[in-house]
């Protein structure tokens, strides 16, 4: 699963990474929780630009009747995702990238959820595969929110959680971001485990086991605390 991840690149950093036309805003999240407003990458159409945007994480399928059922849906899950009520239209037509550079996995241990933080070998900024939504309340009020796709972990991580989210390698973005593209089967093919080489992890502080504290020291490894 994904219930928290970090994204301190710069804005600069970032529209190089994805291919953004402009330098977008970004300040540095050490600790990005559910509920908070995330940056996402997608496009309105086939000829448009990429565009980032800050959507609410915790998808808000548009036929519900409360928004708080977001808080359920903070993930989906990739295998099923296609063909589940909550996230079909979504990943018919509303596809995303969610830019990260390291996530967080908790493992169980005897003395308790043990949390671990993910990243790239090289530590560049990566994208989680996403769904997209528009919500209006019954009042008018208009949410528009997302969720993070997940797969099966892979080798290396595995012995913390049994899952991960789907990262998409760079060449892979155009097909993910097309509208054009509404066959499920190609982009199912998307959802692998991330090369487990390409990717490290340590263990951190129970202090990112809250949303509040969003600073460096979240990313510390535990040795050095």
């Amino acid at each position: 699963m994904c219930g928290r991840y970090s994204q301190t690149q710069t804005g600069e950093a970032i529209a190089i990474a994805f291919g953004l036309p402009q330098t977008p805003d970004l300040a540095p999240r050490y600790n990005v929780a559910p509920g908070q407003d995330i940056a996402v990458i997608g496009r309105a159409n086939a000829q448009s630009p990429r565009q980032l945007k800050f959507l609410h994480w915790g998808l808000i399928p548009h036929w519900a009747t409360d928004h708080r059922i977001g808080y359920k849906l903070i993930n989906a899950r990739s295998e099923t995702a296609a063909t589940k009520p909550s996230f079909r239209e979504a990943w018919a037509k509303r596809r995303c990238l969610i830019p990260a550079d390291g996530f967080y996995e908790w493992q169980k241990t005897i003395a308790g959820k043990q949390p671990f933080y993910c990243q790239m070998v090289d530590q560049r900024p990566f994208a989680f595969a996403g769904l997209w939504e528009r919500w209006r309340s019954p009042r008018g009020e208009v949410i528009t929110s997302c969720t993070v796709l997940t797969t099966r972990a892979n080798s290396r991580l595995e012995s913390i959680h049994e899952r991960m989210p789907v990262i998409l390698p760079p060449e892979d973005y155009e097909q993910w971001l097309d509208p054009t593209v509404t066959d499920a089967q190609p982009l199912q093919r998307l959802m692998q485990p991330y090369d487990a080489k390409s990717m490290q992890h340590y263990a951190v502080s129970q202090r990112v086991n809250k949303p509040g504290p969003d600073h460096p020291d979240c990313l510390q490894p535990l040795d050095e605390v």
